[in-house]
């Protein structure tokens, strides 16, 4: 089961059209991101390795608008595992509708902290990611 966040729309999220900027959308992702990251302990876990995910290509498909006052959850899995890659994917809904607001596919790369490059996911590191791949 996916990851879910849950975040309040403010008026500071709002752009001259009164509804949620695109851009905001990547700072909402991107802080749902960080919550699955730290509830599945990767942030430690990925700290203790000297490995940090880097983005490197992000897809998002904007559905919906959200406005003020809004309850958005944000559902967030990996779904994909590539040699030096991995996708996560993220779904934003207006909370307790099957209102889809956005979706985006975050491509990330496993970077080695000391050299600056990107490093092959496999092994325990593998086997970590793949326990929690999802299909939704």
């Amino acid at each position: 089961m996916p990851h879910a966040t849950l975040i309040k729309v403010r008026g500071y999220h709002l752009d001259v059209y009164q509804h949620v900027n695109n851009a905001r959308y990547l700072e909402f992702l991107e802080e749902a991101r960080w919550d699955y990251l730290e509830a599945v302990g990767d942030i430690e876990h990925f700290e203790q390795l000297g490995l940090a995910w880097v983005i490197v290509n992000i897809n998002i498909n904007y559905r919906a608008q959200a406005t003020m006052g809004h309850q958005l959850r944000i559902d967030t899995a990996f779904t994909q595992i590539n040699g030096k890659s991995a996708v996560i994917k993220q779904k934003i809904w207006l909370h307790g509708t099957d209102t889809l607001v956005a979706d985006a596919d975050i491509t990330f790369v496993c970077l080695d902290k000391k050299t600056g490059r990107a490093v092959l996911i496999d092994g325990p590191l593998k086997e970590r990611l793949a326990a929690r791949l999802e299909s939704f």
